[in-house]
């Protein structure tokens, strides 16, 4: 029995008939009863519908309870987008468990303390990253499973785990299991964030919020029975944006892509009718490249969702050449992923494309239900100024219960009933908010803040330049001054001088790069920019411009 709290009506139903604890569990009761014969899942060369899907995830849940695992035990999975991946995301809290996905990405250490630190009863290993694995195998505690898979050599020695996922599934029926869900603020999955320096954060999310944030996502970005959605960003990533969960609730079918590929991203997009998928910036400005180059269309329009970034003006008219639509959202772990979108009013598409790009860079305003603001230091919001630089604040059931076992880390972020982002953003007339950098790296040269997100996004608007990233380089005279790292494009030739003459044009002076470089900006497994890399890198040079 569902606990419930009754209300002080006279007249209300004691029995409860007004109530439904809300997890994203209900999505696959629903699916696998109404659209028994819908595609659910493509994978190589596999498809099936949502009556396997539904079949397999109560295999896959009753296995692990009847291999010990009880509620709230963490189950961690390491794994590429593949199909019992994306069904852990149900068949761990069938079983009353927590999913704990991991980057794959990640140094053998830093796999171990999140093992370790989650206190995952059993990880689940796809088969490429098991000797990575078997580095720390004597530093974890948890139960090591082996997920086959068509690169599983026979020569494995399988003594070096506990048991097969192919062996495990073995103990699984599909009979139907009850929603063991009592409380709607437990924990469904436990995310490590990868962060840019110290070690990283579990991040609760609950059920409650699970639900609501993929109820967000199908409305946003009008997700229906007959979409299809192609896995481009990792399931260990950012809480799979909420479409872990979103996909499930309406009943569209999930393309599961293994490994980017651009020449398969764009066969899969083309012979499986893809009508959604999400990637950072960079994905995209590759595939825009790729199907240039080979002078390919898109035969539908793709609705293409984009975060980290915002997209610069050359990858939205690509992108718009090429049939896709891109829609720019804003969010973090914390919030279960995208948090805000930049809603698109009609009457812009008659505006050039240039105002176009400048008005998509916007981060925007919250999904329906949640609520964001950017206040001062004070405590207070900010004008809508467009002007006044705040930090970005965010509350509703898409917030994460706090980090796992770290008080002190939460307290820090989570105060006064909001999520504190540690991002600066400004608020303009109509609303909408546009990041201008994390508070840590804004640049302070002569006086002045520079925002290294405004200098990387005009150096984003240079043909051939692929990535950037903007930092201070400690300077005698100025504090800081502004310094570009460039990754350009394959064949592309560019100079320092006409890096910064190209941003003269458009920036104020002391907005433009002093120093410019090119070559590889680093990045953390989950792809953002170690600014601080290459700030620690300055100092120890002794740079002074």
């Amino acid at each position: 029995m569902m606990e419930f709290k009754i209300p002080n009506y006279e007249g209300v139903d004691p029995s409860g008939s007004w109530y439904s604890v809300l997890t994203p569990l209900l999505f696959l009761e629903r699916a696998g009863k109404y659209f028994k014969d819908k595609t659910a899942v493509v994978y190589r060369d596999q498809r099936y519908s949502y009556s396997t899907f539904h079949d397999n995830v109560m295999v896959q849940a009753s296995a692990l309870m009847k291999r010990g695992v009880q509620v709230g035990d963490k189950v961690s999975f390491i794994s590429r987008n593949r199909p019992e991946f994306l069904e852990s995301f149900f068949g761990v809290p069938y079983a009353g468990g927590v999913v704990v996905p991991i980057n794959f990405r990640l140094s053998p250490k830093e796999i171990a303390y999140i093992v370790n630190h989650s206190d995952s009863k059993m990880v689940i290993v796809d088969e490429p990253f098991l000797d990575s694995l078997m580095e720390v195998k004597g530093q974890i505690k948890a139960e090591i499973v082996l997920l086959e898979g068509p690169e599983l050599s026979k020569e494995r020695n399988l003594k070096e785990v506990d048991t097969t996922y192919g062996e495990l599934t073995k103990l699984g029926s599909k009979e139907p299991l009850p929603i063991p869900v009592k409380e709607e603020y437990s924990m469904i999955t436990l995310y490590y964030t990868s962060g840019t320096t110290g070690l990283p954060k579990g991040v609760m999310h609950h059920h409650r919020g699970a639900f609501i944030n993929a109820m967000a996502e199908a409305l946003e970005h009008q997700l229906d029975l007959n979409s299809v959605y192609l896995w481009t960003v990792p399931l260990f990533h950012a809480a799979t944006w909420g479409f872990a969960w979103a996909t499930v609730a309406v009943g569209a079918t999930n393309v599961c892509l293994d490994k980017v590929d651009y020449p398969t991203i764009y066969r899969l997009i083309d012979t499986e009718k893809v009508s959604h998928m999400c990637a950072a910036p960079t994905v995209y400005v590759n595939l825009g490249e790729y199907m240039k180059r080979n002078n390919l269309r898109f035969k539908d329009r793709v609705h293409m969702i984009v975060a980290g970034a915002a997209p610069a003006p050359t990858t939205l008219k690509t992108m718009q050449e090429i049939g896709g639509y891109m829609c720019h959202v804003y969010g973090l772990t914390e919030t279960y992923g995208p948090h805000s979108i930049c809603e698109w009013r009609k009457e812009w598409d008659s505006l050039p494309l240039e105002e176009q790009a400048k008005l998509k860079a916007r981060q925007g305003v919250p999904y329906v239900s949640f609520e964001m603001n950017v206040l001062d230091s004070e405590g207070k919001p900010v004008p809508w100024d467009g002007k006044t630089i705040g930090e970005v604040v965010m509350r509703g059931h898409n917030v994460a219960l706090g980090y796992y076992k770290n008080p002190e880390k939460t307290a820090e972020s989570f105060r006064d009933g909001w999520f504190h982002s540690g991002d600066a953003a400004v608020v303009h007339p109509d609303g909408y908010i546009e990041i201008v950098d994390r508070f840590k790296d804004l640049i302070n040269t002569g006086g002045e803040k520079v925002s290294s997100l405004l200098v990387e996004k005009t150096l984003m608007e240079i043909p051939g330049v692929k990535a950037v990233a903007v930092y201070g380089t400690p300077d005698e005279k100025w504090g800081e001054v502004v310094t570009a790292r460039i990754e350009l494009q394959e064949g592309t030739k560019l100079t320092s001088e006409e890096v910064i003459e190209f941003c003269r044009k458009r920036l104020a002076h002391f907005e433009c790069p002093k120093i410019v470089e090119f070559g590889q900006i680093p990045m953390t497994a989950t792809g953002k920019m170690q600014k601080y890399v290459l700030r620690n890198q300055a100092r120890s040079k002794g740079v002074n411009g």
